[in-house]
């Protein structure tokens, strides 16, 4: 008998609308399983293989996988969004409450697919040559901000069961507000149009901005900041609206001109300027690069002396050649010779005016290289032979008394005193 009552209550219990909707849901859910291990294992390694085939690019197929698995999360929703009228004796509140989950679902799978694939086409656009001039990083963080806008809409209005019009409706009223809560939003995306658009900056470009203590190359142009590299490997991050507000140095025309000027100065001691005597005069004739201009020189100093009457041939009214002038011919002539100097570029040797260290000779050209590296050892190279070359022209270059030289003249000057 008690056998007898135990199966009757188990068969009451079992043939209970609640177990009939249990056993529904579980049935649904099953079934939704099995459609999501079938789309992931079966269809999804099938479209991996085939974009494989096309793009063969290990980043683009990891955003291709990213976003075929995310589309693939719909199916099992589109299940039990498909079956759950069909569950028996299944409340209609809840069922109610299941569909709308199952749509807000559906509605975020869709905005994070269109997110993913937003990605790839960043990626397959960087892919061009001319990625790099025009980044539309900027564009894809806007366009990735309106979906998931317009997903956030569509998923209140599935989970309160309303027309997404009437919270559209309400949003006008929310203007303000939106205005001030994306403000930086708008003026970013308004900067990166101009940068876009005006060419103003580049990933990879050098630009230095020391009010924000950048100076280095841009690696990274976004909606929101660019990221600069500094020299010492530090990274500085900038919003974007400042490379229109303030202003920035961009030395990618001297990168592209194939030249980086050399502006460095030789400061001579004026006290070691004079005219050239005989004997220096027949010294300099040993030096190659002086020839031509010491004979063009001697012939219009030449002329002009032998123009004068005879009563005004004394030293002091004629022409004669001066060892500042002479370092400074052979000076620009050394670098007309120069391998590493820009010929087609500006090439000065020019007086600057003199001040309390002495008589300024400014350097003014471009090398043919603008790495770094090779730029500073050039004008190193440069300024060293100079230097060693100075004292060939009876020229002494300026500098204030040190330790040493105060102790040659005490030395000196006690050496005269004991004699």
């Amino acid at each position: 008998m008690m056998n007898i009552e135990l199966t009757d209550n188990l068969s009451a219990v079992l043939a209970s609308p609640s177990m009939s909707a249990l056993a529904g849901i579980l049935l649904l859910l099953i079934l939704a399983l099995i459609g999501n291990f079938a789309v992931k294992k079966a269809l999804l390694r099938l479209i991996r293989k085939f974009l494989n085939m096309v793009l063969a690019d290990p980043a683009i197929d990891t955003a291709n996988g990213t976003v075929v698995s995310r589309l693939a999360n719909v199916v099992p929703a589109l299940i039990i969004l498909a079956g759950i009228p069909f569950v028996p004796e299944m409340p209609v509140v809840i069922t109610a409450v299941i569909r709308n989950v199952t749509v807000a679902f559906i509605i975020l799978s869709v905005a994070r697919t269109f997110g993913a694939a937003l990605d790839v086409a960043n990626l397959l656009y960087l892919r061009r040559p001319d990625a790099h001039n025009k980044p539309i990083k900027g564009y894809i963080q806007v366009l990735k901000i309106a979906i998931f806008l317009i997903a956030a809409i569509l998923i209140i209005a599935a989970l309160i069961d309303k027309s997404p019009v009437i919270l559209l409706s309400g949003l006008g009223a929310m203007t303000a507000v939106l205005m001030l809560v994306f403000q930086d939003t708008l003026l970013s995306l308004v900067a990166s149009v101009q940068i876009t658009s005006g060419d103003m900056a580049r990933v990879g470009d050098w630009i230095e901005m020391p009010q924000l203590n950048a100076d280095g190359d841009v690696i990274d142009i976004s909606l929101h900041t660019v990221k600069v590299q500094n020299w010492d490997k530090t990274i500085t991050t900038l919003p974007t609206r400042r490379l229109i507000s303030d202003p920035f140095k961009n030395w990618r025309g001297m990168t592209e001109s194939g030249g980086r000027r050399i502006k460095r100065a030789l400061y001579i001691d004026t006290g070691s300027i004079h005219f050239l005597s005989p004997e220096e005069r027949r010294h300099l004739d040993r030096f190659r690069l002086l020839r031509d201009y010491l004979a063009a020189k001697d012939a219009d100093i030449t002329d002009w002396n032998d123009s004068l009457a005879e009563n005004e041939k004394d030293a002091v009214n004629t022409r004669r050649i001066t060892n500042i002038g002479t370092f400074r011919a052979y000076v620009e002539k050394y670098l007309r010779c120069h391998p590493h100097i820009h010929q087609d570029m500006t090439l000065l040797v020019r007086q600057l005016n003199p001040g309390p260290d002495g008589l300024p000779l400014e350097i003014y050209c471009f090398t043919n290289t603008t790495a770094w590296a090779a730029y500073e050892s050039i004008q190193s190279d440069i300024f060293d032979h100079l230097y060693a070359i100075l004292p060939e022209f009876g020229l002494r270059v300026f500098q204030n008394p040190g330790g040493h030289d105060l102790q040659q003249a005490i030395a000196h000057r006690s050496f005269r005193m004991q004699v």
